[in-house]
């Protein structure tokens, strides 16, 4: 799995650290950060649910290829 973050669009509104603390936190400044380690995802079945929750839809997941 491939868990991309948008920087640009990201509001620092904080839904994916709620839905999928074990994946996702806040930087210094609030935004999104992908915790050390689980840059795919750690099998999380949360991780699809964090995305859906993010209001401005700063996060993609996709299906690693290869």
């Amino acid at each position: 799995m491939r868990i991309d973050i948008d920087k640009d669009i990201c509001i620092g509104a904080g839904q994916c650290a709620l839905t999928a603390p074990g994946v996702f936190a806040q930087d210094d400044d609030g935004y999104s950060t992908l915790r050390p380690g689980r840059e795919d995802g750690g099998g999380s079945a949360l991780v699809r649910e964090a995305a859906r929750a993010c209001p401005v839809g700063a996060i993609t997941v996709s299906e690693r290829v290869g």
